[in-house]
């Protein structure tokens, strides 16, 4: 791709962490407040400061003073807590510039934001003191970690036990209503979808719709003001930070830990052209990825690209990672399209993009989970696997796998009399994505999901052939149309109950894989009972029931949310099922398990059998190594076609028998757990999955 090198191109991270950069936006002192922002081709820059009832109204403009490193500089008492605030920028035209004097631009270190009467925002000043009364991170293990990805309002808008002051507020996700929902279904880090101030884009008002997910960001530091309760709202940008922070203290005080989904890939100014409220207008040539020409290069699909090539814009990252997972208390941070963040001058990927590096490196970051969303839409684009040590990824191709073994697979068989791979690769995801994840990286580096926010949902993975999305207003063009989904025999709804029973199979299956795979799994909210969007595969613009949870579950509904438990349970007692590492052949290696494969006759896995199509039937044997916890040791035995077989529990050295936990098989959890001995014959119906601990 054409690009140019900006005089600000980060070279190191110690350009990164240039001292020149540090403290901006608006640090309160004895005088008033500071207020430094950051702008290399800027000739003037001023601050505009409004009346507080009336925001189109300003009271006074002061010039700012240029400093060192391209910063300018205010001071004013006039900066104190609850001011709203703008900056103007003035400078040079020419490619790549866009400055106009005019426009009111919010600043980018912002810890509040206020929606202005005629459109736009304002920035505002912000103390941020709050009483963390002693509550600390729970600082969760990575291999105890389950995460549960949900959005923020859509958790707890309908739940008829939150008072409906609080439904799909910051404060409604910590009532203890959603925290005995939470700790019942054994999840342990709760993953939200983007909760910094994000904006609508106008094409979706046009069409009466509204950006529901939030990957639009106005700023990286403010919290998203419509999600707090009415109350803090009008008190103003204060109390719903107090509100936001005091969520994640009743969260943390429960020992759950809250991650964002952060998007710093791109921002809602969208492409050239579209809205000047903050980076464009201070300084687009450095803030954004461009060609010579100023045409922008967007490799995030949404009008822009974050240049973190520059140092001003790798920074703003770092300052706000710094800013949440500190003075919010923020455990961890998914991050949207991290390919972005890890481009180069050149706009190429490098895993050791300072950026990544100082992510990692950074001691105020210390401890604090870093997930990648491995890949974006440009050049180049698609990196599972490639991020270094201290990052984890999201596992696309353990997705395609499970999906394509419980359902791709079922539906090609039905149509051509037999699957079309045999359980090897089904079998590597299983065990932890050992060809994805280097061995010094282990099966941590990976999360393992079957859906997520974007896709279909895990009923309508099993009820859907093809995507349902004309509601969304593009005439289906959107969504992805390569699901790897299976509707069983029916599209969508259908009073066939030998359909349904089929699919809450399904369901099962991939719920038991997901939760008892090697590597840190990742459910996504509803997927526990089943919640449906009606075949609609990309639900980004729908803040409507039809992306909002149900609470009114149905008999079977209850009883996957019993499977669920159940597995997270198993999960949590069973160290095999929970490897740190990968288990070298021929070496004792501390925190792994040793990983031992069986066929349906109980003999080991012959060669030929991975690859086979007609051998879909494993026995997998995982026992821990004692140095984590007391030994452990498990037996899952995997039938991936439809007709039922019969398996032969395999002879076991220093194994006495085997006590059966669980199957995919049951409706309803079985309440017993059943003894068996080596060499019993165990009947598996078609398309299913069991559990032994091994005595």
């Amino acid at each position: 791709m054409p690009g140019t090198e900006s005089s600000t191109a980060l070279t190191a991270t110690a350009g990164l962490l240039d001292p020149r950069l540090d403290d901006l936006g608006v640090r309160l002192g004895p005088d008033g407040g500071t207020l430094r922002v950051w702008s290399g081709a800027a000739e003037a820059l001023e601050l505009v400061v409004f009346d507080d009832a009336d925001l189109d109204w300003a009271v006074e403009r002061l010039p700012m003073v240029p400093r060192d490193g391209g910063v300018w500089e205010v001071t004013t008492p006039l900066l104190r807590p609850g001011a709203r605030y703008a900056v103007r920028a003035d400078g040079p035209h020419g490619p790549g510039n866009t400055f106009n004097r005019e426009s009111l631009l919010l600043d980018p270190y912002a810890r509040g934001l206020v929606a202005a009467d005629h459109g736009g925002y304002r920035s505002a000043v912000v103390d941020g003191s709050f009483d963390w009364g002693g509550v600390s991170k729970p600082r969760i293990p990575l291999d105890r970690t389950v995460i549960y990805e949900g959005h923020l309002k859509g958790l707890s808008k309908r739940h008829p036990a939150v008072p409906p002051a609080l439904h799909g507020t910051y404060a409604g996700l910590a009532h203890p209503a959603m925290i005995e929902h939470f700790l019942a279904l054994g999840i342990t880090s709760i993953e939200l979808l983007p909760v910094h101030a994000f904006a609508t884009e106008p094409r979706l008002l046009q069409l009466g719709l509204a950006n529901y997910w939030g990957y639009n960001s106005l700023g990286f530091f403010a919290p998203h003001a419509p999600y707090a309760t009415a109350d803090a709202r009008r008190e103003g940008p204060e109390a719903v930070l107090r509100e936001f922070k005091g969520m994640v203290r009743l969260l943390h005080e429960a020992g759950l830990e809250v991650i964002l989904d952060v998007v710093y890939n791109h921002t809602a100014e969208e492409g050239i052209g579209g809205p000047r409220s903050s980076l464009r207008g201070l300084d687009n040539r450095a803030y954004y990825r461009q060609t010579d020409e100023g045409a922008y290069i967007d490799v995030t699909g949404c009008g822009n690209a974050v240049n973190t090539a520059t140092d001003a814009a790798a920074r703003l990252v770092l300052d706000s990672l710094r800013y949440w997972a500190n003075d919010v208390q923020i455990d961890g941070f998914r991050f949207d399209l991290a390919a972005t963040l890890g481009r180069d001058a050149s706009h190429t990927f490098d895993p050791e993009h300072p950026l990544l590096r100082a992510i990692v490196e950074d001691p105020a970051l210390e401890g604090v989970k870093k997930i990648a969303e491995p890949w974006d839409v440009g050049l180049g684009g698609w990196q599972t696997g490639n991020f270094g040590e201290g990052w984890v990824e999201w596992n696309d191709r353990y997705r395609d796998r499970v999906r394509n073994f419980w359902l791709s697979d079922i539906d090609y068989a039905r149509r051509a009399d037999a699957p079309p791979v045999g359980i090897g690769g089904f079998a590597t995801r299983l065990a932890g994505s050992s060809n994805t994840f280097s061995t010094e990286r282990g099966p941590l580096a990976g999360v393992n999901f079957v859906t997520a926010h974007d896709g279909f949902t895990l009923n309508d993975l099993v009820s859907y052939d093809v995507k349902h999305n004309l509601g969304n207003g593009e005439h289906g063009r959107d969504g992805a149309d390569t699901n790897r989904s299976f509707n069983h025999g029916a599209e969508g709804p259908t009073p066939d109950q030998q359909i349904l029973a089929v699919r809450r199979k399904a369901m099962r299956n991939l719920l038991g894989t997901l939760l008892l795979s090697a590597g840190i799994p990742m459910l996504t909210a509803g997927d526990e009972t089943g919640r449906t969007q009606r075949g609609n595969n990309n639900a980004y613009c729908h803040d409507s029931p039809l992306t909002w949870l149900s609470w009114d579950h149905a008999p079977w509904q209850r009883d996957l949310l019993a499977h669920v438990q159940r597995l997270t349970r198993l999960r949590a007692e069973n160290p095999a099922l929970r490897p740190i590492r990968f288990a070298r052949l021929g070496e004792h290696t501390p925190s792994a398990s040793v990983m031992e494969w069986y066929d349906e006759n109980g003999e080991t896995m012959s060669g030929e059998r991975w690859t086979d199509p007609a051998h879909r039937t494993l026995q997998y044997v995982a026992t821990s190594t004692p140095e984590r916890e007391e030994r452990n040791r498990i037996l899952l035995m995997i039938h991936g076609v439809e007709s039922p077989t019969e398996v032969t529990l395999p002879t076991l050295e220093e194994a006495t028998g085997f006590v059966s936990l669980w199957s995919s098989a049951d409706e309803a959890p079985a309440d017993e757990e059943t003894p068996h001995g080596p060499g019993e014959v165990i009947p598996l119906p078609g398309t299913s999955m069991r559990l032994f601990r091994v005595v």
